[in-house]
């Protein structure tokens, strides 16, 4: 399958191994946390040898970037515009109340999937898809959540679940 076909497919796919993900989160938290960081970070390096985010861009095309206070005022001083102009043009507070881009597709994805503010995209952009971590199994749940948007992590959870289970 190639990978746009894998993209269309994420999210069905993610619903239909929920069960299955949910059972390797649980294995994997009777883990060590390091063994678990191994795991994931070793799939991680040959999932990312396979998939070029360039390829997809996925994540930019549907999931608006939590944005911290330092990434604001990096990103609105480096399109040279105020914070409360940044603000009032490209984010908004989500239902959890925290700050998230306004627009999705995200406004500086371009149509070859490049990053018009790459040098200084938020630092959620910086470690997505957060598979490359320490301490994952802090973040297993929203991992999980992520194989619904990411063809990499859904690739990473396969394979996983193929050793582990």
């Amino acid at each position: 399958m190639d990978l746009q076909e894998e993209i269309r497919q994420l999210h069905t796919q993610a619903v239909q191994k929920r069960k299955e993900h949910l059972r390797l989160v649980q294995q994997l938290k009777k883990m060590k946390p390091f063994d678990v960081d191994e795991l994931f970070h070793t799939e991680h390096e040959t999932v990312f040898e396979e998939i070029d985010c360039l390829d997809c861009g996925n994540c930019c095309r549907t999931t608006p970037a939590l944005l911290l206070y330092e990434d604001i005022s990096t990103i609105s001083k480096h399109l040279r515009m105020s914070a409360a102009k940044f603000m009032d043009e490209y984010v908004r507070k989500d239902e959890d109340g925290d700050f998230v881009f306004k627009h999705t597709p995200c406004s500086f994805l371009n149509d070859d999937n490049y990053c018009s503010i790459y040098e200084v995209r938020p630092n959620a952009c910086r470690e997505y898809p957060h598979t490359h971590q320490k301490k994952m199994t802090k973040i297993l749940d929203l991992t999980v959540t992520n194989a619904g948007i990411c063809p990499a992590v859904a690739r990473i959870l396969d394979r996983l679940e193929e050793t582990l289970l």
